[in-house]
Parts: C-alpha cells; sequence; structure tokens
C-alpha cells in the first residue's frame, strides 16, 4: 500500500512538472518597448476588412485595437447593424488580450467556462490577432456576417493583404 501511494505522488509530480510552463524573463530595467500598430495601418486594416466582407455581399464593422486592447479604428459599412460595432470590439479586444483567435477559444469554452466571465470578452468567432514576426501587435474584430468564421475570414484576408505573408 506505501508503494501504491508512492507511485501515485510520483506520477503526479511527474505530470505536474510536464504541464508547468517554462519561467517568463521578466524586464531588469524600468521600463521596456513593445511594438504595436500604428494608427495608418490599424486604419488599412480597418477599411480592407470591411471591404472584403462588402466583397462577399456582408455588411460588417471592424475595430482594430492596439496590442493592449485599446480601439484604434473603426470602420462600419454603411447598412451594418448597430449591434456590430460593440461586437466588433469586444471580439478585438479579446484577441488582443489573449493573443488568440477568438474561434480557437471559443472551442474551449466547454472546458473552461470561466473565460466568459471576464469583462469585456467576446467569445466568438472573428478576433483575429496581428502579428509582425512573433510578436502580436494588435488585433482585429469583425461583427456583421452571418458566420464568425466568415468575419475571421475577412479580417484574416486583410492582414495579409496590408502587412503581406
Amino acid at each position: 500500500m506505501k508503494n501504491l501511494a508512492l507511485t501515485a505522488a510520483l506520477i503526479a509530480s511527474t505530470t505536474l512538472a510536464q504541464n508547468t510552463p517554462a519561467p517568463v524573463q521578466l524586464a531588469g530595467s524600468p521600463t521596456v518597448q513593445v511594438a504595436t500598430l500604428s494608427l495608418k495601418t490599424a486604419s488599412a486594416l480597418a477599411l480592407r476588412t470591411v471591404e472584403n466582407c462588402a466583397a462577399a455581399g456582408y455588411n460588417v464593422t471592424a475595430t482594430v485595437v492596439d496590442r493592449s486592447g485599446v480601439t484604434l479604428a473603426v470602420t462600419r459599412a454603411e447598412n451594418a447593424g448597430p449591434h456590430t460595432v460593440d461586437a466588433s470590439l469586444r471580439k478585438a479586444y479579446t484577441s488582443a488580450s489573449a493573443r488568440n483567435l477568438t474561434s480557437e477559444m471559443a472551442k474551449n469554452l466547454a472546458t473552461t467556462p470561466a473565460l466568459a466571465d471576464i469583462p469585456g470578452y467576446l467569445l466568438l468567432a472573428g478576433g483575429v490577432p496581428v502579428r509582425v514576426g512573433n510578436a502580436v501587435v494588435g488585433a482585429i474584430g469583425v461583427g456583421g456576417a452571418p458566420s464568425g468564421m466568415i468575419d475571421e475570414k475577412c479580417a484574416t484576408d486583410a492582414i495579409k493583404t496590408v502587412l503581406g505573408g
């Protein structure tokens, strides 16, 4: 019985060690520099996203936020519903904050329901992080197409067009 308890403890500690993230290197200086989107790029991304969806027949709003989730640019198609403005902002904020696609986050909602309780989060597809190199420099949120995956495609295509890649 003692060996069984020892084996269980060893397995538990090994599992914890495998799931523990690597240490993060904190800054050693009083300030840090971070890359973030420029207003010019954010505006181009928002407009291109709305144009992409319009070409597919959808009236949407695109909100582009900086890496901290603060709004830089909003572009709304003339006939996009009023609810699309808030939805696009919340998707962009969620994506920037989590540094992830909101569609991927939504898939994890069943196992991590507390994600839905984070103030400002909207866990629907349509939030896309904007990366330059490996750094997330902002995010685009799109609302208004009949599917969040269409919203997401309009944004990812805009990123490819505006930033290349």
